[in-house]
């Protein structure tokens, strides 16, 4: 099967550099016209550069054809003017990868609120803003491919990421959310976890780690996950052409009665509540409450 966007529109958010910058450029390789959307600012989010202009001029001396776009993911109307700018050139958007970021690292004891909340805002409401630009026009062409960037930061923990780590497993819910709203519009919402040697993690990898985890060897899995054959509320981790899988899992618990019904009975049953013997993936919020009525019916 040869995966090809021919046709289709694509914005990249955070896409001057790193990772954002590898899937544009394989985007319109294969076929797709590209918004490269990027404010041009450090790795704090602060500043501003024509990093987005540079990688429309490595596209099209390639052959390729995009636009840039300095908008802030940060600005509902900067992102509405966006897809409009893009449909206007071009008809549609078809396919969004939520990319942008910023790091502000401390330890939660040492983090202002004010670090916490912008990077919150960017990563998070960024992509909820992006994503709301684009969702009315993808529902009327009954066609759409959203990808949102989480991170093992999120899933996992990591220290010294409390405002990162959050924002990024509230992507992971968010995408959660959206594919269901989006499924009967044709509209397929997945999350990728990448591991990659870019700006934003170039003083955290030794060298030659940096050198494995290049932007290129995580695209495939973010191109996968945006074409038309892509599956639908997948998370999928990504590092130095290693891909993975990750589920939001729930075991089979046990029901607490009577005078166990308590916090010693929790406590006396916890074993068997951490039990994974059956663990199920459920696709829905609502399918942890049909688990326990039917605990209730047993």
């Amino acid at each position: 099967m040869n995966i090809r966007f021919d046709g289709k529109v694509a914005i990249v958010t955070g896409a001057g550099g790193g990772l954002g910058r590898a899937y544009a450029l394989e985007l319109t390789r294969r076929g797709a016209r590209v918004v490269v959307n990027d404010l041009g600012g450090s790795r704090d989010g602060t500043g501003q550069s024509d990093a987005a202009l540079k990688v429309v001029e490595e596209i099209a001396a390639a052959g390729g054809e995009a636009i840039a776009n300095g908008a802030s993911v940060t600005e509902y109307e900067q992102m509405e003017a966006m897809v409009a700018a893009a449909k206007e050139r071009w008809g549609g958007v078809h396919i969004l990868i939520n990319n942008a970021g910023v790091l502000r690292d401390r330890s939660f004891a040492n983090m202002t609120p004010d670090d916490f909340r912008f990077v919150v805002d960017v990563h998070l409401l960024g992509s909820a803003n992006a994503t709301k630009a684009v969702w009315a026009t993808m529902r009327e062409q009954a066609y759409g491919r959203i990808l949102m960037t989480a991170s093992s930061s999120g899933l996992y923990g990591n220290f010294g990421q409390a405002n990162y780590g959050a924002a990024k497993l509230g992507l992971a819910g968010l995408a959660k959310t959206l594919h269901l709203e989006g499924a009967k519009y044709n509209i397929r919402v997945n999350t990728l976890a990448p591991t990659a040697g870019t700006r934003m993690t170039e003083d955290i990898f030794p060298e030659a780690a940096f050198q494995a985890f290049t932007p290129e060897s995580v695209a495939p899995a973010a191109l996968f996950l945006v074409s038309e054959d892509a599956p639908n509320n997948a998370i999928v981790g990504a590092g130095a052409g290693v891909f993975q899988a990750a589920h939001v899992t729930l075991t089979q618990g046990v029901r607490l009665t009577g005078d166990a019904l308590s916090p010693e009975g929790v406590a006396a049953q916890w074993q068997a509540i951490t039990d994974r013997t059956g663990e199920v993936v459920p696709q829905s919020g609502g399918e942890q409450a049909m688990m326990i009525m039917r605990k209730l019916q047993q």
